[in-house]
């Protein structure tokens, strides 16, 4: 079990029945999004951090006017909120997935969730998909226990029948299994061809399905303009593409075009693209300007 002086408090609030939620990168910023956005609209106060050391290895040091500047490690930072809803918030964040000893970070995540008796742990991660950017993610559920499952159908959120999660959003749930924590990872649907650009569209879905399943007071529409401002960008570099590329860039158009046309009902595409025309398009995105995970 981790020593719990690597564990740093600001404050140690008397919360009413929280739940945790969090959240490291990961594709489409779908999770950081998501948890920054709440940290910011929420008024989140700053509840401790992790100590980094053991967890990220730094290959230099920056130089400004000829002095080396301090050591700049990733931050693994708690904050809370009281009296948003029914119940209190902590929110974790990590700036970097560790470079190491990650099973060890997330037990330190959960003994700041026992200490505070959370009764319940969330994450988000992406579930990339032939979506188009514009259409509404759906959102699936993947649950530490069968006893969670009829909560899902009872909102309406499909369920992870198999798969993975990759890194600490996934792994953190399955610490939390081990140590019978309640855990729910609310997964958003993303495009295939979006995996390293930001997508606050998807951040909003699962955050929309948290609302629903948690009882959280929220305000999304900030969201709107932002996954909106989003699309745009996607859709000049997509008009750029056309315009200078013409027929050599058929391939990559008419997959947009056949996936904008897309019916809700539809589970996959008629043809599926091939992994090299998926790079195609992800590059031509990033190469035009790849978007921040922030706004």
């Amino acid at each position: 079990m981790p020593e719990m002086e690597e564990i740093i408090y600001f404050k140690e609030p008397k919360l009413r029945n929280p739940y945790l939620i969090a959240a490291w990168p990961g594709m489409g910023g779908v999770a950081i999004i998501a948890a920054k956005y709440l940290i910011e609209k929420l008024g989140a106060e700053e509840l401790g951090f992790i100590s980094p050391e053991e967890f990220f290895d730094l290959n230099g040091v920056f130089v400004q006017n000829s002095v080396v500047k301090e050591f700049q490690f990733p931050e693994n930072k708690f904050y809370f909120v009281e009296g948003k809803g029914s119940r209190d918030w902590i929110i974790f964040t990590g700036e970097a997935q560790p470079a190491a000893n990650g099973y060890l970070l997330a037990n330190f995540v959960l003994d700041i969730a026992e200490k505070f008796e959370v009764k319940r742990v969330h994450t988000f991660a992406a579930a990339p998909t032939h979506i188009h950017h514009t259409k509404k993610p759906k959102v699936s559920a993947a649950v530490t226990s069968s006893d969670l499952v009829g909560e899902l159908t009872l909102y309406n959120i499909n369920q992870l029948k198999e798969g993975s999660i990759s890194g600490m959003n996934g792994l953190l749930l399955g610490a939390a299994k081990h140590r019978n924590i309640e855990g729910i990872c609310l997964l958003g649907e993303i495009p295939v061809y979006t995996t390293h650009i930001a997508n606050p569209r998807s951040s909003k879905a699962v955050l929309e399905a948290l609302i629903q399943i948690s009882d959280m007071e929220i305000d999304l529409a900030d969201m709107d303009k932002w996954a909106n401002d989003a699309d745009k960008q996607i859709e000049d570099k997509i008009t750029q593409l056309k315009d200078s590329f013409g027929e050599e860039a058929s391939g990559l158009l008419d997959y947009f075009q056949r996936l904008a046309e897309q019916t809700a009902g539809e589970e996959q595409l008629p043809e599926q693209p091939s992994d090299e025309l998926l790079q195609d398009i992800e590059r031509f995105l990033k190469d035009q300007g790849e978007q921040k995970d922030g706004h």
